[in-house]
Protein backbone atom coordinates (compact mmCIF):
# COMPACT_ATOMS: atom_id res chain seq x y z
CA UNK A 1 0.00 0.00 0.00
CA UNK A 2 1.40 3.41 -0.96
CA UNK A 3 1.99 5.91 1.84
CA UNK A 4 -0.67 8.57 1.67
CA UNK A 5 -0.28 11.80 3.61
CA UNK A 6 -3.49 12.96 5.25
CA UNK A 7 -4.07 16.25 7.03
CA UNK A 8 -6.44 17.07 9.86
CA UNK A 9 -10.04 17.17 8.67
CA UNK A 10 -9.52 14.90 5.65
CA UNK A 11 -11.55 11.69 5.30
CA UNK A 12 -9.83 8.43 6.29
CA UNK A 13 -9.72 6.05 3.29
CA UNK A 14 -9.20 2.96 5.53
CA UNK A 15 -10.04 1.92 9.07
CA UNK A 16 -7.08 1.36 11.33
CA UNK A 17 -4.11 2.92 13.00
CA UNK A 18 -2.51 6.05 11.59
CA UNK A 19 0.88 7.44 12.62
CA UNK A 20 1.13 11.14 13.39
CA UNK A 21 4.20 12.41 11.53
CA UNK A 22 5.87 15.67 12.59
CA UNK A 23 7.19 18.25 10.14
CA UNK A 24 10.70 16.75 10.53
CA UNK A 25 9.48 13.25 9.60
CA UNK A 26 9.35 11.62 13.05
CA UNK A 27 6.47 9.55 14.35
CA UNK A 28 5.09 11.51 17.32
CA UNK A 29 1.96 9.46 18.02
CA UNK A 30 -0.76 7.19 16.68
CA UNK A 31 -4.55 7.41 16.36
CA UNK A 32 -7.23 4.88 15.47
CA UNK A 33 -9.67 6.12 12.84
CA UNK A 34 -12.59 4.40 11.12
CA UNK A 35 -13.01 4.55 7.35
CA UNK A 36 -15.05 7.61 6.39
CA UNK A 37 -14.31 9.55 9.60
CA UNK A 38 -12.40 12.81 9.57
CA UNK A 39 -8.79 12.86 10.73
CA UNK A 40 -8.44 14.54 14.14
CA UNK A 41 -6.53 17.76 14.84
CA UNK A 42 -2.77 17.55 15.33
CA UNK A 43 -0.71 19.43 17.91
CA UNK A 44 1.38 21.28 15.31
CA UNK A 45 0.33 22.76 11.99
CA UNK A 46 3.10 20.94 10.08
CA UNK A 47 2.04 17.46 11.26
CA UNK A 48 0.23 14.94 9.05
CA UNK A 49 -1.00 11.33 9.20
CA UNK A 50 0.14 8.17 7.41
CA UNK A 51 -1.52 4.77 7.56
CA UNK A 52 0.47 2.43 9.81
CA UNK A 53 1.07 -0.80 7.89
Amino acid sequence: MKKQKLNSGEIAPWSGEYNVISSNGRVVGTVNVSKGDRMPPTQSSGDHFEYAE
